[in-house]
């Protein structure tokens, strides 16, 4: 009885362990089917497209250029002083204005000086008297030849301590030394100077010159009378023009570098002495060079890589399809946006501007030129 009623309760778990292991049987085949599947499909599917923007290599017009930056510097500038000492009784420059030679600027008290220099001048007056007298009583015989010379050296005397005064005075009457713009007076009426006391600064504005540094490699580029160009931050989109006036026979040899001095006109008085310039100096003629967009090269420790799109056929539909190809190449000269490639491409290959980080040897693409990036060797960014 009691074995009848096992075989009863095994028969039923037998049954539903047999149901159990067809299920996930079943489960797990379809999961390794559909795994196999989908590696199969994956495998022959192929990558999609790639979306890239291009272009076709060019021939453009090529100034080569030395770019530095450089130093404004007056033509002619001094600090305005005193030789002699005294006190100031009149000032007469404005601050800021023009002056030319030899305008009067600033008066020390010179009375002590004239009194003593209508002293001398008597002093010369009686001294040419006697001489004057001596010479006559000398044709007579009346007085000696040593009288005659101690006469005569008296009045040379007489007269150079005249001339030693008047330049004293000359002195104290401060003018200046040449055209230019005097700056912020640095004195006031009453104030006694001593020699070498600033009384103002006086800079030659126009023109001016502008001071910079190339490598010697560029030297046998650069000339006397070449062009300039100069831009300043505190006057952007405007351009000043100049020519080269003077190269240093000698380099410093700590850096390698020759000093050029450039003149810029400058009449509008616009540009100052110490101000920080952007220089463009053009060197040769113009010459024609394959250029692209910076952002289509890829510059790499191993060499600068483009991609080049050509048509081919697809292997399976065998339509034709757009592909990229890697392609070494070698760059030169870079302005702005644009670089010059000197070898790897030739006119009329169509390379990838835009979307080449996606890209391998044998990629798909497709051309989409909606979005390209700029080719423009002087670009001027916008404020945004």
């Amino acid at each position: 009885m009691v074995e009848s009623s096992n075989r009863t309760i095994i028969k039923p778990m037998i049954i539903m362990l047999v149901l159990v292991g067809l299920l996930f049987g079943g489960i797990f085949g379809y999961k390794i089917f559909t795994a196999r599947m989908m590696a199969n499909y994956l495998a022959h599917m192929g990558e999609p497209p790639a979306y890239v923007s291009a272009m076709d290599v060019k021939y453009y017009n090529w100034q080569s250029q030395v770019k530095v930056v450089g130093s404004l510097r007056a033509v002619l500038g001094v600090n305005v002083t005193t030789e002699l000492a005294g006190m100031v009784r009149t000032i007469h420059f404005t601050p800021g204005a023009i002056v030319k030679k030899d305008d009067l600027l600033v008066e020390l008290n010179i009375d002590p000086d004239i009194a003593e220099l209508h002293s001398l001048q008597a002093n010369a007056e009686l001294a040419a008297i006697v001489y004057k007298r001596d010479s006559a009583q000398y044709k007579i015989n009346a007085v000696s030849k040593a009288t005659l010379d101690s006469d005569d050296a008296n009045l040379k005397s007489a007269v150079a301590q005249v001339a030693h005064q008047l330049a004293v005075i000359q002195q104290k009457t401060i003018r200046a030394p040449f055209n230019g713009r005097v700056g912020i007076s640095a004195v006031n009426p009453g104030q006694y100077l001593n020699p070498g006391d600033k009384i103002t600064m006086l800079q030659t504005l126009d023109p001016i010159y502008v001071d910079f540094f190339v490598p010697q490699e560029t030297m046998a580029t650069i000339k006397v009378g070449q062009a300039v160009n100069l831009t300043i931050d505190t006057f952007p989109g405007m351009k000043f023009h100049g020519v080269i006036t003077t190269i240093n026979p000698g380099l410093d040899s700590s850096v390698r570098n020759v000093e050029v001095e450039a003149t810029i006109a400058n009449p509008n008085y616009q540009l100052a002495p110490g101000m920080f310039a952007s220089v463009t100096v053009n060197t040769g003629s113009p010459t024609a060079h394959l250029t692209l967009p910076l952002s289509t090269i890829s510059f790499n420790p191993y060499g600068d890589v483009v991609f080049i799109i050509k048509k081919s056929k697809d292997a399976k539909s065998k339509e034709p399809v757009l592909i990229a190809q890697q392609t070494f190449v070698v760059t030169g000269e870079k302005r702005g946006d644009q670089v010059t490639i000197l070898q790897g491409l030739k006119e009329g290959d169509k390379v990838v501007t835009s979307g080449q980080l996606k890209l391998k040897n044998g990629s798909v693409v497709i051309i989409n030129n909606k979005l390209t990036p700029t080719n423009d060797p002087n670009p001027t960014p916008k404020d945004e």
